[in-house]
């Protein structure tokens, strides 16, 4: 799919983790977290999740806070859900979405959550009828967990 762009420092903050937590010396150094331990939070992110991927690997350039992410999908809706749940997270400005999709279909649309909205007011805007606000909860699931939980700079599938 290519390049995505995400605002750094809104999303929700991953405390998953693929790993059991650091030694006790890392708790008492206030410094922001290595490039290795972010990419583990990633890949921890997206099994807790359980969206569906084989061969999955992410990797984390600090420097341009961009999560790089590789496997094989059967859907592009999960291909697109992995893509947010990694954007949608505080350290992450970019996506390289390196993988392949199973059976190929059609891109989604993606819209970033403004202040002051809600699914029923993206849904007037897309769909023209805000009681298909659910259409775009269930095309979130699992990284959303009620319609209410969105927050501004998110950024959500919006399904044809």
């Amino acid at each position: 799919m290519g390049l995505f762009d995400f605002v750094k420092g809104i999303g929700k903050k991953n405390t998953a983790s693929a790993e059991p937590q650091a030694t006790p010396a890392a708790s008492t150094n206030p410094a922001e977290p290595s490039a290795q331990e972010i990419a583990n939070k990633l890949l921890g992110h997206i099994k807790a999740l359980g969206l569906p991927v084989t061969g999955l690997s992410v990797s984390y350039n600090s420097t341009s806070d961009l999560a790089t992410i590789k496997g094989q999908v059967q859907s592009q809706a999960d291909r697109e859900k992995i893509v947010l749940a990694v954007g949608n997270v505080d350290h992450v400005a970019k996506v390289d979405d390196r993988m392949t999709v199973a059976t190929p279909e059609p891109a989604s649309k993606f819209y970033t959550v403004k202040s002051g909205d809600t699914l029923s007011k993206i849904s007037k805007e897309y769909y023209g009828d805000v009681n298909q606000y659910n259409k775009i909860f269930e095309a979130n699931r699992p990284l959303l967990k009620n319609a209410d939980d969105i927050y501004p700079g998110q950024v959500l599938r919006i399904p044809a």
